[in-house]
């Protein structure tokens, strides 16, 4: 069951509208919070997220090319590894070290996913492995039901902010902390980039079919949206559906269709038996595109001691479940 304070009816935090407006462009304008209204939805906080969503309506408007359709599925593939190579196994987990510029690099990529900056992403996925599937875990379906794991908790006063206890070992880079408190200026970046590459491919190329607002909706709001929902089915589906290979202490599931759409992030129970490795999918047939290229990216110096399974914690064992 969705959790109550889902409810748009219900009491909302009693922030002012402009300093809400200012929270869009600047995380550091966040008022003090207040615990009693901290798990409960920012109605008008979220409401750049759902017109994000609302704007993928468009497509019937603009039509489609394949050209755009193809931006808008190597935007996935190219974000997708930038959440899940760094936000995921690098900046929460360690898995490998880079030097700071492919830090950078992978961590601005990673901002144009709108999902917040990489060490806001980073400090809240510390705090799920931190207490997993327990009250306390940020997301977890088995106590807030699967619209609260999917996206509603992220939604709330207490879910915007940066949990800076959480990341002391990120938070000392300045570029990393400005993308972070401007967490809306790279995606605002791609979106009119695409708009003006779509305008000028109209006139320069008009045998491809596309012009800018058509490569808007696909390239930024479809791609996003998708991408989003993708990524998040980590924390509600990836507990509740698959295989339990290790009797890990929650609900973690390793689910084949999941690790196809994410890049391998669906080897879910293999992550919770072992965080460390930047290699999730255990076994050779268990596909893991993120591993795959950090594996071609170490080839070409750009990343450097990634971190393996262990031979004895990949061995399985009999799970609970």
């Amino acid at each position: 069951m969705p959790s109550p304070s889902l409810d748009p009816s219900g009491p909302q935090p009693r922030v002012g509208a402009w300093r809400t407006v200012l929270r869009w462009f600047d995380t550091a304008a966040e008022a003090p919070l207040d615990e009693a209204r901290a798990d409960r939805i920012d109605w008008l906080r979220a409401l750049p997220f759902i017109a994000l969503h609302l704007a993928c309506l468009a497509v019937f408007q603009v039509g489609w090319s394949w050209f755009a359709i193809g931006v808008a599925v190597a935007l996935y593939a190219v974000r997708m590894f930038a959440l899940t190579g760094f936000y995921h196994r690098y900046f929460s987990h360690k898995a490998f070290r880079t030097s700071r510029v492919v830090q950078f690099v992978f961590a601005a990529i990673g901002a144009t996913c709108v999902q917040r900056g990489p060490l806001w992403w980073a400090a809240h996925h510390r705090e799920h492995h931190r207490h997993t599937d327990t009250p306390q875990d940020p997301h977890s379906p088995r106590h807030k039901g699967f619209w609260w794991s999917h996206m509603g908790w992220f939604l709330t006063p207490r879910g915007f902010r940066t949990q800076w206890d959480s990341i002391p070992d990120l938070k000392r880079f300045p570029e990393l902390r400005f993308l972070d408190r401007f967490d809306i200026l790279l995606p605002v970046l791609l979106a009119v980039g695409l708009y003006q590459l779509g305008a000028w491919l109209e006139t320069a190329y008009p045998s491809l079919g596309t012009d800018g607002p058509q490569l808007l909706v696909w390239g930024f709001f479809v791609s996003t949206v998708v991408l989003f929902h993708a990524t998040v089915t980590i924390n509600s589906l990836a507990h509740r559906f698959g295989s339990r290979r290790f009797d890990t202490a929650d609900d973690s599931r390793n689910n084949g269709w999941l690790a196809l759409i994410t890049f391998g992030e669906g080897w879910h129970n293999n992550h919770h038996h072992f965080p460390g490795s930047a290699r999730q999918g255990f076994r050779w047939w268990e596909y893991d595109m993120t591993w795959y290229i950090l594996k071609v990216m170490s080839w070409c110096g750009l990343v450097r001691d990634l971190k393996p399974v262990p031979a004895g914690l990949a061995r399985p064992r009999r799970s609970r479940a």
